[in-house]
């Protein structure tokens, strides 16, 4: 157990496409509810040495000093590695001179930062609050602290999006010369405010055409494509992220956060009043082998190197071959084998869940 994650649901606003565990920040349930995430942590957490923890959201970056004050009490007993990677993450509005500095000190030294956009249409169809202006101002002064590992969200494939919108808000997030940037297709999902407004997603033809672009255009400005909606400068792939895609445990703690955790896989409550009682858990399933050789399957494939077939076989005790009928899907050139890993030809990669699903 070498990976944590902290869920903090609180937001100053709510996105138009977040289906993510949150509702709107009251201090009083804030610190509610920090109480309750510490006895959970108490209660579960092994106090093993940390390779990575990942605080996300709803928005972290949004707690008021005394909020973050009673964060970082619990979070500063947490015993890391040399090399540890603490990723938090933020709103371009909430990025201040004071907080950037109060997270330096407490051992963050990776920033995740939702810009999704630097257009103006854009971020008012996403219920997003700042400006491309204020991007470039808070991603500089962030620099400017000490954080060289800085990753962006991107979205795309918005409602009226075309490519030069696209091929616009590509260039401003290689002009900001960041570590990590994600990007991600619009997905309209149950009970979000676009869902609820009936807005229909972009045609699949465009969806790719966008998916290409950015392909090109980060890959020629140096990015590494390793997973599918992740870019990285060399060195700098997420390494709590790989954790999941590698199929390893991790803790997750607070309202509607999963882990996996001897060899259980569980989701948190996303019922406040039931995780303040103490009642954390709202789901847990026992993973058989065949369910565990599944998710390595289809979690590792989403990397662009794929999976190794001789972990593979070290982890089961049994060869890929031996437990997947594969060789249809490399004969059509839907999955390659070089170098001893098994992955999806990086032309396959945008349909990817198509090859996927053979192995659910």
């Amino acid at each position: 157990m070498k990976s944590m994650y902290i869920h903090i649901p609180f937001c100053k606003s709510i996105c138009s496409y977040c289906d993510f565990c949150k509702m709107y920040y009251d201090e009083k349930m804030v610190l509610t509810y920090l109480d309750a995430l510490k006895k959970e942590i108490d209660s579960v957490y092994q106090k093993e040495v940390l390779q990575t923890l990942y605080i996300g959201g709803g928005t972290p970056s949004h707690l008021s000093k005394p909020c973050l004050t009673k964060l970082f009490k619990i979070i500063d007993t947490f015993p890391f590695e040399e090399n540890y990677e603490f990723t938090f993450e933020c709103n371009i509005e909430d990025l201040s001179l004071l907080l950037l500095i109060f997270l330096k000190e407490h051992r963050v030294n990776r920033l995740s930062i939702g810009v999704e956009s630097f257009l103006e249409k854009n971020l008012n169809f996403l219920n997003r609050y700042h400006t491309k202006e204020d991007v470039f101002l808070k991603i500089a002064l962030a620099k400017q602290i000490g954080f060289s590992n800085i990753s962006i969200d991107l979205m795309y494939a918005l409602p009226g999006e075309h490519l030069d919108d696209l091929e616009e808000d590509i260039d401003f997030a290689l002009s900001l010369d960041v570590s990590h940037i994600s990007l991600y297709s619009l997905i309209i999902e149950e009970h979000t405010k676009i869902q609820i407004e009936n807005i229909k997603p972009i045609s699949d033809e465009l969806d790719l055409k966008m998916y290409q672009l950015i392909e090109k255009q980060l890959e020629h400005a140096g990015y590494v494509h390793y997973e599918v909606s992740n870019y990285a400068k060399k060195g700098y792939e997420s390494i709590h992220n790989l954790t999941y895609w590698n199929n390893n445990t991790y803790y997750g703690f607070g309202l509607g956060a999963s882990g996996y955790i001897d060899n259980v896989r569980y989701s948190n409550t996303r019922s406040l009043n039931h995780y303040v009682e103490g009642n954390y858990r709202y789901q847990e399933e026992k993973i058989s082998q065949e369910l565990e050789m599944s998710n390595e399957m289809i979690l590792g494939l989403r990397k662009l190197v794929g999976i190794s077939l001789d972990d593979f076989y070290k982890k089961y005790g049994k060869r890929v071959e031996e437990v997947y009928a594969i060789q249809d899907l490399l004969d059509a050139k839907n999955l390659e084998i070089e170098k001893g890993y098994l992955r999806i030809p990086k032309d396959k990669i945008y349909v990817s869940n198509a090859i996927l699903v053979r192995f659910v």
